[in-house]
């Protein structure tokens, strides 16, 4: 880059000397031509790596395969159109990442369209902002071929093997609107991330369906498990239908803890608004309890309080006790980040952000591609291991063995 610089710099001063930039175009025109030649530096660069030798080097003689010319082609960029020479090699296997085969677009500008698309913005927004920011045209249709290669990389991202222990998983839904067959329905899409024995968090994967049930469930963990996933330490849900029980079923040692926070949200749904905030606080009083005798004897305070009035609140926190107590079992570290799915909730609200500006989704795939998207975003953020993972892992370790959590000290 240093040379490319210094080159641009010395043909600037020799034009000028020469008075061959008269105007602004003639200014312009020499960054077209400079940049041209950037761009086939870099082509040439390409080739190189992928021969695995400099061209007329002597060492050439120890590969089969050599460069074979190269093919003209006008790629859009971000100067506007300008003409290449791509070079080929004899065995057809050279793949440009610069210029992509078979397109007319620099990579740089399908990765600002992959990157709009990713903000929420529309195929006809995304047409609009590169006909401005380029000064190019592209169709609606070709923003949508660039935006469908990322499936291939959703089919292989979906199918990646897993590492065989994770200490928590979490899962919960999206919603989105979409269309089918004429009509517009709802379809959650499920995410499941884990946390790995090294304290980084990881988006496991996505699974779209209309009627989340048992079986559905049942789909999604031993679809986890044939990736690799042999064990999972804490789960945390929502409590849906049939979801406990599948987990129990695919990983029957998995301790399990429905997400307080749906809990109390789904409880307040059946308060009046006189009551909501003395309610919400006498629940409070229950998961905030040091340990799980404690929390009973709130939870029975809160019967004699409310009982009367709310006895849907009561039978509905007894019946799911077990699943709700879960996280006293362990010291504050884990219980923190086990009691709700709140880190999903997170996510989610970051996808809303990105299509806020789509009411309705045209199909399954286009779920999939805004889903992914956002999700390898919010992955970018995961640099660091879990706050106070250190004390962590030593409690991890001390409740369940170096065995399942998968490590030898």
């Amino acid at each position: 880059m240093d040379k490319l610089q210094q080159a641009i710099q010395e043909e600037l001063a020799n034009r000028l000397k020469n008075g061959k930039i008269k105007s602004s175009k003639d200014l312009s025109d020499l960054f077209t031509e400079m940049y041209r030649t950037g761009i086939q530096e870099m082509l040439k660069a390409e080739m190189d790596e992928h021969l695995g030798y400099e061209k007329h080097a002597p060492e050439s003689v120890q590969y089969s395969n050599s460069r074979n010319g190269h093919s003209r082609k006008k790629v859009k960029s971000k100067l506007g159109e300008i003409p290449l020479e791509v070079p080929r090699d004899r065995e057809g296997s050279f793949e440009p990442q610069l210029v992509p085969k078979r397109s007319r677009i620099m990579a740089e500008i399908e990765d600002n369209v992959l990157s709009l698309y990713t903000h929420g913005m529309t195929t006809r927004d995304i047409e609009s902002h590169v006909r401005e920011l380029y000064g190019v045209e592209m169709s609606e249709a070709t923003i949508s071929h660039i935006t469908d290669r990322v499936i291939e990389h959703i089919e292989q991202w979906k199918n990646r093997k897993l590492e065989r222990v994770y200490m928590v998983v979490w899962m919960d839904a999206i919603v989105f609107k979409v269309r089918q067959e004429g009509k517009v329905i709802d379809k959650a899409v499920q995410i499941a991330v884990g946390l790995n024995n090294s304290g980084y968090k990881e988006v496991l994967g996505m699974w779209i369906c209309q009627n989340e049930s048992a079986a559905f469930w049942m789909g999604v963990l031993t679809n986890l498990k044939s990736r690799g996933l042999e064990d999972i330490l804490i789960t945390s849900t929502d409590n849906l239908k049939g979801f406990v029980e599948a987990i129990k079923s695919v990983y029957p040692e998995a301790k399990t803890q429905i997400c307080i926070v749906h809990q109390l949200r789904n409880s307040l749904k059946f308060v009046v608004w006189k009551d909501k905030k003395q309610a919400a606080i006498s629940l409070r009083q229950i998961y905030s309890a040091p340990d799980a005798d404690l929390a009973l004897a709130q939870l029975q305070h809160f019967d004699e309080q409310w009982g009367g009035k709310y006895p849907y609140i009561i039978k509905s926190w007894r019946a799911n006790w077990d699943k709700l107590s879960t996280f006293f079992e362990f010291p504050l570290e884990i219980r923190r980040i086990i009691y709700t799915t709140n880190l999903i909730e997170n996510i989610n609200r970051g996808i809303r952000k990105y299509t806020k500006a789509r009411t309705m989704l045209p199909n399954d795939q286009a779920v999939e591609k805004v889903v992914y998207l956002s999700l390898m975003q919010a992955q970018k953020k995961w640099t660091m291991p879990q706050r106070d993972w250190p004390i962590m892992l030593l409690q991890f370790i001390n409740f369940f063995g170096e065995q399942r959590c998968n490590l030898k000290l």
